[in-house]
């Protein structure tokens, strides 16, 4: 089975590769495209392979547009950083979505989907094609996210408006930080939920215990084994680590 991938960031690429050659060492990949600009140029001169491993957002603009300019009935496995709820809402079985760092069983399963679309001779769901045609829209109508949560403040209910919120952090039990530097402790059972109700634009999961917003952010500084501690901004002393496998989307997420 001959295989592409779409992905900007060569070492997410990289790990990619090897990880589809783990768990199945009969696919072919024959190229690499890092950006839409390639892709674009790659599909004019060249057939569609049996299988697109595809990152949503490219350096250069959103993979989506693709579908515009040439009509593919391979499957596609999309791979994103972000867990949005447009992608996990019209998740169907001609095709899945996997958020990055991709586990290996996720991908096992996703290809395995896709093999037997490629050997049954489906078609595209029509999921699929509304989703695409609903995320290459210009007003595509974004997500509702939390726009404040309440805390108990001496004995009283209080709001904390979400822009107002430089992270959230779990140390035994769940805490909000303000930028002015206000901790406040947040009835939530995990960070997993809380997660689900911020803006990914805004918001970055950085690590298991931590959340920050990208507008809290001082310095980050990447380490030699390619992880990076983030700091946030005074009066906050907090650093937060991004492992070597986050680095990449995370640098994605920051650098836009």
């Amino acid at each position: 089975m001959k295989a592409l991938i779409i992905e900007d960031e060569e070492l997410i690429a990289q790990e990619l590769q090897l990880k589809i050659k783990a768990v199945c060492n009969d696919i072919d990949i024959i190229e690499v495209l890092p950006s839409l600009k390639i892709a674009k140029k790659w599909f004019f001169e060249n057939a569609e392979p049996d299988l697109i491993f595809m990152d949503i957002q490219l350096s250069d603009g959103v993979s989506f547009e693709l579908f515009n300019m040439y009509t593919l009935s391979c499957p596609v496995i999309f791979t994103t950083a972000y867990d949005d709820y447009a992608i996990r809402a019209f998740k169907v079985n001609g095709t899945d979505y996997l958020l990055k760092p991709i586990d290996e069983e996720e991908l096992k399963k996703a290809i395995d989907k896709s093999r037997n679309i490629i050997e049954s001779k489906s078609v595209f769901p029509t999921d699929i094609n509304l989703l695409i045609q609903k995320l290459t829209q210009p007003h595509f109508a974004q997500p509702a996210f939390k726009e404040k949560f309440v805390v108990s403040h001496q004995r009283k209910w209080m709001p904390i408006s979400t822009k107002d919120i430089a992270c959230f952090m779990k140390e035994h039990i769940h805490y909000i930080f303000t930028f002015s530097g206000e901790k406040h402790i947040l009835d939530f059972t995990t960070m997993e939920d809380i997660e689900e109700l911020l803006d990914p634009r805004l918001f970055y999961r950085a690590n298991r215990q931590c959340i920050i917003h990208i507008d809290a952010i001082q310095t980050v500084q990447p380490h030699d084994t390619q992880k990076l501690t983030v700091t946030l901004k005074p009066p906050l002393k907090i650093q937060a680590d991004v492992s070597r496998e986050k680095a990449p989307a995370f640098k994605k997420w920051f650098d836009r």
